[in-house]
């Protein structure tokens, strides 16, 4: 077999263009339009963004309005976490600058006559990746642009009082709240949009448009005078609007992440079977870590640095399992997208590979299963330090909009220096891997049954609440030896048999710890995952510091304050009962 092509990552590069003109005879130009187009990581994380704004005539102060509304929104966008999805973002950032607005209005004079106010419209494309997301509200316009047509893209909010009288249904800073539409759609190369605002586009059409294009070529800054001059030349009906338009052509595209990987693993052929000192793809195999029905993982070092790896193979009983392999190439590259101390981090081996296998960093040290078996007994402290660690681990999946799926004893590793690390990411779930919609939930069952969240089986699908029951059967597990509800989740088929889970106190196991930690895991453990903390990080912190709802004391039943001596206590009550009953019998009584 020869070697597998090269798949070189294509670039994000677009052609734009930019023009404003103030409506004949005012001093102020009311609009107000910007784009950002980052270079590097930036671009990569975050995309290109075009945006403009349109204040509102009647107001004095409409021009501060759509300048902060674009400023701000260029600048905000750009500062959130790369860990939020795109319409996160952008309308996190649209919420506070409407609220911003909203309270110049009410500070001023303006509170009484909301037409003075500090009002505009809005508009927005970002283009991320393969994908272009629309923001808007207000009565701007972005179109695509078609050889005999131009498709509006957006819905005017305006409400028609008459033919002739109209006003703003939804603008920012009109209230204190505001509704953004938004729309998510695939890009494609050669696409041109156009984004205009009223006076821009109220005489326009698509031969205008093109006679632009075809006579200023590449030059879309002059294209964009050219519209703006002719919506302003057609305009014979007396309007003084101010005309801004912005052009955004897409020249080429990026190769998605994981449709990368899946293309390239098309190309990669299955490993043979290896053995210690065997050379593959630039390693030198050293010994065998573990062999199961679905991978084989070696321990390798890099000819190249002379660093150890990990190196995992998939199983060739499931060389015809597509989704498998699909799965498997992915777990490098969550890996990659992940920066935590406390989760497996991708070798970084950049030449090129002729067979599949995923590299990963080399961690020197034990399971937490194996450190269970060495510290059967483990004091309240050492495991909330583990807790807290492997929280952070999730936290860091979770901000990126992945759930692990897949959390138990065998999948953590502590090393030599006590660091906790999730290992195994051959389950996580990747939210818009398969659509673009980033709150879909993860619908299958890919964890270990018994540290899986209830909500799996009845097929309502996992959410971080579900990754953080899963923390907490740990958290159970590392004190009492023992799973929280045994074996009921897997027998959960519907709500009602959730319902019916009965949690089993900690204290039953270890009465000497407080009871306010039995509150804190029946809460993360509850079979109803709206009721369990918000977050990993919540369970931790109430795992160190609990709050009044678990300290809160109650008549607790000497079953659960002393289980021991409860039991033992029966036992007597039984035996002095049945030594009276034979003492009644033997007097004939």
């Amino acid at each position: 077999m020869g070697a597998p092509p090269k798949f070189q990552r294509s670039a994000l590069r677009v052609t734009l263009g930019q023009h404003s003109l103030a409506g004949a005879g005012k001093a102020v130009n009311q609009d107000f339009h910007g784009a950002m187009l980052p270079e590097g990581s930036q671009r990569r994380s975050k995309g290109i963004a075009v945006a403009l704004a349109d204040g509102i005539g009647s107001s004095k102060v409409s021009q501060i309005a759509s300048a902060a509304a674009v400023r701000g929104f260029l600048d905000d966008y750009y500062a959130t976490s790369d860990a939020w999805s795109v319409r996160r973002s952008a309308q996190r950032v649209l919420d506070a600058t409407n609220s911003w607005l909203h309270a110049q209005t009410m500070r001023s004079d303006a509170r009484f006559d909301k037409d003075s106010g500090y009002v505009c419209t809005f508009s927005a494309l970002i283009l991320k990746g393969r994908e272009l997301h629309l923001l808007h509200v207000g009565d701007a316009r972005i179109y695509r642009l078609h050889p005999n047509a131009l498709e509006q893209l957006t819905e005017d909010h305006r409400v028609h009082v008459s033919s002739a009288e109209s006003y703003l249904g939804r603008a920012l800073g009109a209230g204190p709240n505001v509704e953004i539409d938004y729309r998510c759609w695939e890009a494609e190369v050669g696409e041109i949009y156009l984004l205009a605002t009223d006076g821009g586009y109220a005489h326009l059409d698509a031969a205008t448009v093109h006679d632009a294009l075809a006579r200023s070529g590449d030059d879309f800054d002059a294209a964009a005078r050219l519209i703006a001059e002719a919506a302003h030349a057609k305009g014979n009906d007396g309007s003084n609007d101010d005309s801004t338009v912005q052009l955004l052509r897409i020249d080429e595209l990026p190769q998605a992440d994981a449709a990368q990987l899946l293309q390239q693993r098309e190309g990669l052929a299955l490993a043979p079977p290896l053995s210690p000192r065997a050379r593959f793809e630039g390693f030198t195999l050293v010994r065998e870590l573990h062999v199961s029905s679905r991978s084989h993982v070696h321990l390798a070092v890099d000819d190249a640095t002379g660093q150890q790896v990990v190196l995992k193979l998939p199983s060739v009983d499931l060389r015809e399992d597509r989704d498998y392999l699909d799965r498997f190439v992915l777990e490098e590259w969550v890996a990659r997208r992940v920066d935590s101390p406390h989760v497996l981090k991708a070798s970084p081996i950049d030449r090129p590979r002729s067979h599949l296998y995923v590299a990963m960093e080399y961690v020197d040290g034990q399971t937490l299963a194996q450190w269970a078996v060495d510290n059967p007994r483990p004091s309240l402290d050492s495991v909330r330090g583990i807790v807290e660690q492997l929280a952070r681990g999730l936290q860091a999946l979770h901000g990126r909009e992945m759930l692990h799926q897949d959390l138990r004893p065998e999948n953590v590793m502590i090393d030599r220096a006590g660091t906790v690390k999730i290992i195994d990411l051959a389950s996580t779930h990747v939210a818009g891997l398969a659509d673009s919609e980033s709150e879909r939930r993860a619908l299958g069952i890919d964890g270990t049954l018994q540290y899986t969240a209830p909500e799996y089986f009845v097929g309502n699908g996992g959410t971080a609440r579900s990754d953080l029951f899963s923390l907490a059967v740990i958290a159970y597990w590392l004190l009492t030896g023992q799973l929280p509800y045994g074996l009921q989740p897997t027998q959960v088929r519907s709500a009602a048999d959730a319902n019916r889970m009965r949690y089993t106190p900690v204290r039953h196991f270890r009465e000497e710890l407080p009871a306010w930690v039995d509150a804190v895991l029946q809460k993360g453990l509850h079979p109803n995952p709206a009721k369990r903390q918000e977050a990993v990080s919540e369970f931790a912190h109430d795992l160190r510091s609990p709050g009044a709802e678990f300290l809160r004391t109650r008549a607790l039943p000497l079953v659960e304050r002393r289980p021991v001596l409860f039991w033992q206590a029966t036992t007597v009550m039984l035996a002095l009962a049945v030594v009276v009953l034979l003492g009644l019998r033997a007097y004939g009584i």
